[in-house]
């Protein structure tokens, strides 16, 4: 939901006045405004704030606007940037375009200049973030392929829920592709031209969910530099995905309830509330069900999300999918590194459609991509790696290559402990409160066991 014509601005700028200035005119038209008066300063800013573009002075103390607009381009070049001077050059202002600036605005500066440059420079903004998004998604389908009963049954499913206003939960293991079904609901809903926002609950520590999902105003908290809008305005006449909703805290999870019951929430520190219009499509890998009976999960929550319940079926209930999956990979890595199109022998397909794949579609899609990366012209049963390779033999990474039924038994065991762990680190995209419920752990145990075994995070 906008409040504005589009969003949050900060200037950075050492002259007092100009912030000043500038700050009338912009919150005057409904922006919202942070201010700084070094690039220092701005740079910090963008690193804690949610800012939709910069209007950025050349000439600063310290750090130049020119080597700022570097640093801002560098870490997201979605990010529109006005460029602002009251004495540069004609070179300075090239230079700035060349960097990646929107505009060049000199001083004094125009109130109508200025509202027209800002309009166009976030309307570039969106369109780049979504052209950003689209690329960063080559084959989003991909869980949807395949011909399997199991997957009829659930593209039937979608078809009929998505046009409707109905919640949906999609349950299902990790790596099973559950954002996917709800992207596809969203796409063929009503409002697939409106937002599609994602949160991933188990990934945002429990002190910022609040103000994650609902916003905060300014000074709510020490860090609350500026008014910031939460997942819940802007997926504002769209759909909000609330993946992993079973890690959501119980606080959180009673104002969710709230906005599903009236349709309006509160920022944090702030009083009133504002109204949303929001399809909410939820997924867990969880037992929700059992997490109310733990007390872990709200009952009336539960009842609300779960109108419609989607299964997302784990890979080795669709065997027959596999192949079908695997050139999909096959001709996706190849184009997204540049190679000729591989081909891959029939009994590479078969022995992949054989193996369990705990980590399912996401497993698959790595160990496709090892295979594009490591293999010649032709993938074949000698680039399989020892665990697919069907040898019968006793394979275990260690870590630092393979022991073959070497060393003593507690060896061994250690070994394929490590390899086991390992694995679905890697297949969870080392989620540890996804791997410990997989490995039916707890998170501290988890942590205990890594440890213990020497398994780190790559870097």
């Amino acid at each position: 939901m906008s409040e504005s014509p589009g969003g949050t601005i900060l200037i950075i700028d050492d002259e007092k006045n100009i912030r000043r200035t500038l700050a009338m005119v912009l919150e005057g038209e409904g922006f919202d405004v942070l201010g700084a008066e070094s690039a220092e300063d701005g740079l910090a800013t963008l690193a804690r704030s949610a800012v939709d573009a910069v209007m950025l002075d050349v000439g600063l103390p310290g750090m130049d606007g020119i080597t700022a607009l570097k640093a801002i381009v560098a870490d997201d070049r979605t990010l529109p940037v006005v460029m602002i001077s009251g004495h540069a050059s004609i070179q300075d202002a090239v230079e700035a375009t060349r960097l990646g600036a929107f505009d060049f605005l000199e001083k004094p500066l125009g109130r109508e200049r200025v509202l027209v440059t800002l309009r166009n420079c976030l309307q570039r903004g969106r369109d780049a973030r979504e052209l950003a998004a689209l690329r960063a998604e080559p084959g989003r389908q991909t869980t949807l392929l395949g011909d399997t009963p199991v997957m009829q049954t659930l593209r039937s499913q979608i078809a009929k829920v998505a046009p409707t206003r109905g919640r949906v939960l999609v349950t299902g293991e990790s790596g099973t592709g559950k954002e996917l079904i709800a992207r596809e609901i969203h796409e063929q809903s009503d409002r697939a031209e409106r937002p599609f926002v994602k949160v991933n609950c188990a990934a945002i520590p429990g002190d910022l969910i609040e103000s994650t999902l609902f916003g905060h105003e300014k000074g709510a908290f020490t860090s609350a530099v500026g008014r910031r809008r939460g997942q819940f305005e802007l997926a504002h006449t769209g759909t909000l995905f609330l993946d992993e909703i079973g890690d959501m805290a119980l606080s959180a999870q009673a104002k969710v309830l709230r906005v599903l019951q009236m349709g309006e929430l509160t920022r944090v520190g702030g009083e009133s509330p504002i109204s949303v219009d929001v399809r909410v499509v939820a997924a867990t890998n969880k037992d929700l069900q059992q997490a109310v009976r733990d007390g872990t999960f709200r009952e009336d929550l539960f009842f609300r999300l779960n109108v419609v319940p989607l299964v997302s079926p784990p890979l080795r209930a669709r065997r027959a999918d596999i192949p079908t999956l695997v050139r999909h990979f096959l001709a996706q890595v190849c184009a997204e590194n540049g190679f000729r199109h591989k081909a891959i022998d029939p009994a590479v397909l078969d022995r992949l459609a054989a193996h369990d794949w705990p980590g399912n579609v996401r497993e698959l899609r790595n160990a496709v991509e090892r295979l594009v990366i490591l293999s010649g012209d032709t993938i074949g049963l000698d680039d399989l790696p020892p665990d697919l390779d069907g040898g019968g033999k006793a394979w275990v990474g260690d870590g630092a290559g393979a022991l073959f039924a070497e060393g003593t038994l507690k060896d061994f065991r250690e070994a394929a402990e490590r390899a086991f762990v390992g694995a679905r680190l890697e297949a969870n995209d080392w989620n540890i409160s996804r791997t410990a419920d997989t490995l039916g752990l707890e998170r501290t145990n988890l942590h205990k066991k890594l440890k213990s075994l020497g398994l780190e995070r790559p870097s």
